[in-house]
């Protein structure tokens, strides 16, 4: 019963007795995880709601009953921290379940939020808004202050959570750990320093800056956000704030992805502007890349990244892109076998050309579906999906996952790892995946070339490819798959003990050998005899 004096004292009777009546007054329920207890058949723990460390009492009405399991696995000594935290991350469970990314909107959701347009109006410096579809119907008044040097007009108000919306187009980030370490800090109770920060947009008050701070504050109870709220704000002003903070200013952590999304969001908007700048319909497409490039030179230089980001996240999180599930979205991860780092460097940067713009109109032969940005979309999304079907699903093992694999195959604990992940983790090492799909790059060359077509090297995926390819191409990673290498365990201590460079494993596939002259493989990479089988 570990270091309470009160627990110790009990007899077994006296302690079961407690037990009982602690279950009775929880109404059967884990005070940690809130399902069922069976006291008869549940292994159960009485536990310290406020841990005596931090002042709490040894009596009564600091108990709580909880699962054993719920008990040792808490991550927090509080158990009231406990209980918020595993909420949070069932939370996120059923996001993620759904193929989702979980973030302040989910929160919002669960809790009932997320349901009112804000009414409001302007009056000299003052915005005036009520909350009357919840019963708050007095009008209350907030003054509005000025930026003296962007003229963004904000206001500091208190919004039920009813009225808030997470900002998918300016924060598309998901939840991380942090906000498990936030959870902890407002329980203290220690103040939140900085203030969250939203905008009106289609009458809606959306949360843009601070979504971790919201959802801790959210999940210990709070149901109204204090914000500083951005009137009538220039959309492209603060997406672009907002994106140099975190890319240039480093005073957010946003990571390649986030930046990708966020660039989407630039391009969409640059689009709309130009549409409505020239006379257009909402959705006319008449107009090329290169226009847009031209029309806002100088004005907006980075318009070219913009359409060449816009592309690689279109290809990247679309749920048909079942490589996406294997890619780690926050940096390295011990259980996925992709960071997006090592994506962006082996397969958006091989297949997604950076360099061009293309002058044909956004419509070009889109009714034939020959376009060439949506080609090269669905043709990106539909190798990853080979790449994913051959090497990961169903032999990657999560649970095994990437930590000290070679490590533990050399300290001769290698037989709990199956030959097909130790294949998939292999394969996915970013120097080892930089060099096999050159392989499959030089294979689509050959084939156009072979067909004696006309055919553009530098943007290969935006010419349609023929079954005949596709299948080279599965039949090509399948036998890359099944060369003994992959799942020799011999060379956990030699070739894969270490990170080798990009340089050491095309020597490794041009010559059979290392840069040093030891034998690797049979005999070098050969196209022709790869798309036969091994």
């Amino acid at each position: 019963m570990g270091n309470s004096k009160y627990l110790d004292s009990l007899s077994n009777e006296e302690y079961k007795g407690l037990c009982k009546k602690l279950w009775e007054i929880q109404n059967h329920k884990c005070f940690i995880c809130e399902n069922e207890i069976d006291i008869d058949l549940h292994k159960v723990n009485i536990d310290h709601i406020k841990p005596l460390a931090n002042k709490g009492k040894d009596d009564e009405s600091n108990f709580a009953v909880t699962h054993e399991h719920c008990n040792k696995s808490k991550q927090d000594a509080d158990l009231e921290v406990a209980k918020r935290i595993l909420k949070l991350e069932n939370i996120i469970n059923l996001a993620e379940n759904n193929n989702e990314t979980a973030s302040l909107k989910h929160i919002l959701q669960f809790y009932e939020g997320s349901k009112f347009n804000f009414k409001y109006k302007i009056e000299d410096d003052l915005l005036i808004y009520s909350f009357d579809e919840i019963g708050l119907t007095t009008l209350q008044k907030s003054k509005i202050y000025i930026d003296t040097l962007s003229g963004e007009k904000t206001a500091f108000i208190e919004v039920p959570i009813e009225y808030l919306f997470h900002d998918d187009d300016l924060n598309p980030r998901g939840l991380n750990s942090s906000v498990n370490l936030l959870i902890k800090e407002f329980y203290k109770p220690n103040p939140q320093l900085q203030i969250s920060l939203a905008r009106i947009d289609d009458n809606k008050i959306k949360i843009f800056d601070g979504q971790h701070k919201s959802v801790a504050q959210i999940m210990l109870g709070v149901r109204k956000i204090i914000v500083r709220l951005f009137i009538d704000s220039n959309f492209d002003r603060l997406m672009t704030t907002n994106l140099n903070a975190g890319k240039q200013l480093k005073q957010i952590a946003f990571d390649k992805s986030i930046v990708r999304q966020l660039h989407n969001s630039l391009y969409s908007s640059i689009i709309q502007r130009y549409r409505e700048e020239n006379g257009l319909s909402s959705d006319d497409l008449s107009f090329s890349e290169q226009k847009l490039v031209d029309y806002f030179k100088g004005e907006k230089s980075n318009v070219k990244l913009y359409i060449i980001n816009s592309q690689k996240n279109a290809i990247t999180i679309t749920n048909e892109n079942k490589l996406q599930s294997f890619i780690n979205f926050e940096g390295r991860s011990s259980e996925l076998p992709l960071s997006y780092s090592t994506f962006e460097k082996t397969f958006l940067s091989r297949f997604v050309n950076a360099k061009t713009i293309l002058k044909t109109p956004l419509d070009f032969k889109a009714d034939e579906g020959l376009n060439p940005r949506i080609l090269e979309k669905e043709q990106a999304i539909r190798l990853c999906n080979i790449i994913a079907e051959e090497l990961l699903i169903d032999k990657y093992d999560d649970n095994i996952g990437t930590f000290r694999i070679e490590n533990s195959i050399v300290a001769g604990k290698g037989d709990i790892i199956p030959d097909k992940h130790l294949i998939a983790y292999r394969l996915f090492k970013e120097e080892i995946m930089y060099n096999w799909l050159k392989y499959v790059e030089l294979l689509i060359n050959y084939h156009f070339a072979y067909a004696g077509v006309m055919y553009n090297r530098e943007n290969l995926l935006q010419q349609k490819f023929s079954e005949a390819l596709w299948e080279n191409i599965r039949t090509f990673i399948v036998n890359l798959a099944n060369m003994p290498i992959w799942r020799d365990r011999s060379m956990s201590a030699t070739v894969f003990g270490g990170k080798n460079n990009y340089e050491f494993w095309n020597t490794v596939f041009t010559t059979g050998k290392t840069p040093d002259g030891t034998p690797v493989l049979v005999k070098p990479i050969n196209i022709n005899e790869m798309i036969n089988r091994y």
